[in-house]
């Protein structure tokens, strides 16, 4: 995408690689056993930033722990599943989403290794990355279902409560549908340039144009 932000496609999930010129911060991880390949492209690695805890994003968040030592951030919601290897709640599917589900989901576990999760995150909380990393605590597809905001750099971080594929939609197999328009419509807000989902291709100019008019035709 550009020379600070690098998104990796490993065994078909995908995170975000964020270089500054005195750390790299890994959003999200993968699923599990994706760890030696992340590596492989990130040989260091300053800290994990999770968005949710889905199994395709933390997967491989313990193998990258033990190896490099980086610190783990979650949010608070998703936190003690992560820190116990334990599933978080199931999502609440809409009839359409179940044959989707049950293809995208084959081989893949039903839960992650347990990491320590250094720091639990909550909203306004601001990390030390990316010229000041903003969180919101966006709950509804998971309860502790973070974004990323890097406001000097027009740069937004949805996880999963925002997809584009095909075109910019809302994310699917969230626990409250309702919970997860709101937390759209509120990242909608902040007009980011450049949006990177938890599914499908970044966008990388123009992103908040998009993700308001999308936000716009939803109802809860």
């Amino acid at each position: 995408m550009t020379p600070i932000l690098t998104m990796l496609r490993v065994n078909g999930w995908q995170l975000y690689v964020w270089r500054d010129d005195d750390s790299v911060t890994l959003i999200d991880t993968g699923a599990p056993g994706s760890g030696a390949e992340i590596l492989e492209a990130v040989p260091g690695v300053d800290r994990i930033v999770l968005t949710h805890g889905h199994v395709d994003h933390i997967g491989s968040a313990a193998e990258l722990h033990e190896a490099t030592g980086a610190p783990v951030y979650a949010g608070a919601g998703d936190a003690d599943a992560i820190r116990t290897g334990t599933a978080v709640p199931p999502a609440v599917f809409e009839d359409w989403e179940i044959p989707i589900y049950q293809r995208v989901s084959v081989g893949l576990p039903d839960t992650a290794p347990p990491v320590p999760v250094d720091r639990e995150l909550g909203d306004g909380d601001v990390l030390d990355f990316g010229g000041g990393a903003e969180i919101l605590a966006i709950p509804g597809h998971t309860e502790g279902s973070i974004a990323i905001h890097l406001p000097r750099h027009g740069v937004l971080f949805t996880g999963d409560t925002i997809a584009n594929v095909s075109t910019v939609m809302l994310g699917v197999f969230n626990q409250n549908r309702a919970q997860t328009v709101a937390a759209f419509q509120r990242l909608a807000a902040l007009d980011a340039d450049t949006a990177c989902f938890g599914h499908g291709e970044p966008i990388s100019s123009g992103a908040g144009d998009r993700i308001r008019e999308v936000a716009a035709t939803l109802v809860p």
